[in-house]
């Protein structure tokens, strides 16, 4: 395994003032991240999540309790489903698996021959009709979705019963930068005791999975040195969200470490395409220009350029399955550690940032619609300027090489759309 932390460049002697520099900021660095998560379990335990649908939320809870883990139907249907069809093939349990990326990893994993079974708790952080499309398409292509939440112990308890998971890719999330403003709790919730949950079940299965999970660009937060390399400084987050996935990769670590868990964390940068979250710019930007409505542009302070690292999904999708083929197995047993287990870390983005600007120019050319512009300054709500991914490890580790540019992903993006959303009715075919 490469480690991501940084070496002592010059051998020898050392100047006692740069050591002691260092093990001053070291020191910080760990006092920070200790009171951060300490505060973030308060919050968690110590107020009740605010659901964006109270009553959706409800019903998904009640609907849990009641679910007969046991019944011989539903087992047969997470066995069929999480079956290997494939000689060499991985039976993997994808969370968030009715989310934007975890359908599209769950369809490439499934198509070929992969056994595939997802989890989501449908949410509604944005339309929950959106997911459930999602999850009539994987139906039709034999990928069942068991409806329930990742911080349910006993559910993944018998899931993992049912099937002995070789992999988990784990997907679900709150996600949304500026939504933290609005329901932190919910992040905490998802992000952090979600990941908890999941870990504790993952280290006391046997065999233990390989781990391959979600965390962000956001890390990098305030971050002013590009391209953001997974060596740069992660110690600055510039919003909870991002400070949420920060605490995931330090618990999984401690996991790696004490447990002997093979896990991949993948930080992804700015992910679009067909089957996307209405939540980001591209896709709102398109429903509001068709409509006539204004959309914001943000600038930087004394005019500065927004710019993101736009990334197509079926460049993300292809580093999710590569992570998995080169994961290496779990090195526990029955919550021992028996040696060293893999640990990684890669950026997934397309290396090619796009002034937020351009998105919109592109837009308006593809739909033929003049946008009516709203520029304002950017609000400090954990948006950053801009993001540029370096991704030399995943290419080198992974075989990672993004193909697709903004133009060609955002063209596949406006067909997808205008046909689901066909006549202001959405086509789930």
């Amino acid at each position: 395994m490469k480690h991501i932390d940084s070496t002592p460049s010059t051998p020898g002697k050392f100047k006692m003032e740069k050591f002691s520099y260092r093990r001053l900021h070291s020191s910080l660095a760990k006092t920070f991240w200790c009171v951060l998560f300490l505060g973030l379990v308060f919050v968690f335990f110590f107020r009740s999540p605010t659901s964006s649908s109270p009553t959706q939320s409800d019903l998904a809870r009640r609907s849990l309790r009641t679910t007969s883990y046991g019944d011989p139907k539903f087992e047969r249907k997470v066995q069929a489903s999480a079956k290997v069809r494939s000689g060499r093939g991985m039976s993997v349990l994808v969370t968030g698996a009715a989310g934007f990326i975890g359908s599209h990893v769950s369809l490439a994993l499934k198509r070929r021959g992969d056994g595939v079974l997802g989890l989501d708790n449908f949410n509604g952080y944005y339309d929950p009709s959106l997911k459930r499309a999602r999850q009539s398409l994987l139906d039709r292509n034999g990928v069942y979705i068991v409806e329930g939440d990742i911080n349910d112990a006993e559910l993944l308890k018998k899931l993992f019963d049912i099937v002995p998971f070789t992999h988990v890719m784990h997907l679900a999330a709150q996600a949304g930068v500026r939504y933290a403003m609005e329901n932190p709790s919910s992040y905490v919730h998802s992000n952090i005791a979600g990941l908890v949950s999941l870990l504790e079940v993952c280290k006391s299965a046997n065999p233990q999975p390989a781990i391959v999970w979600a965390s962000s660009s956001s890390v990098y937060g305030l971050n002013t040195k590009v391209p953001f390399s997974e060596r740069d400084r992660t110690d600055q987050p510039a919003s909870l969200y991002a400070a949420t996935k920060k605490a995931g990769e330090e618990i999984a670590h401690t996991y790696n470490h004490i447990y002997g868990l093979s896990l991949t964390g993948l930080r992804f940068f700015t992910v679009y395409g067909p089957w996307g979250r209405p939540d980001m710019a591209y896709f709102f930007f398109t429903r509001d220009i068709l409509k006539g409505k204004g959309i914001p542009i943000f600038v930087a302070p004394n005019h500065g350029t927004v710019a993101r690292d736009f990334t197509y999904i079926d460049d993300i999708v292809k580093g999710c399955v590569a992570a998995l083929d080169t994961a290496q197995k779990s090195t526990g047993t029955g919550g021992k550690k028996k040696g060293p287990a893999q640990l990684r870390v890669f950026n997934l983005g397309n290396t090619s940032p796009v002034p937020v600007m351009e998105l919109v120019t592109i837009l308006e050319r593809l739909l033929k619609v003049k946008a009516n512009r709203l520029v304002m300054k950017l609000p400090r709500n954990g948006d950053v300027q801009f993001t540029h991914a370096n991704i030399s490890l995943a290419q080198r580790e992974l075989g990672y090489k993004p193909t697709t540019d903004l133009q060609t992903g955002l063209k596949k993006f406006v067909q997808w759309y205008l046909s689901f959303y066909a006549d202001g009715k959405k086509n789930v075919q």
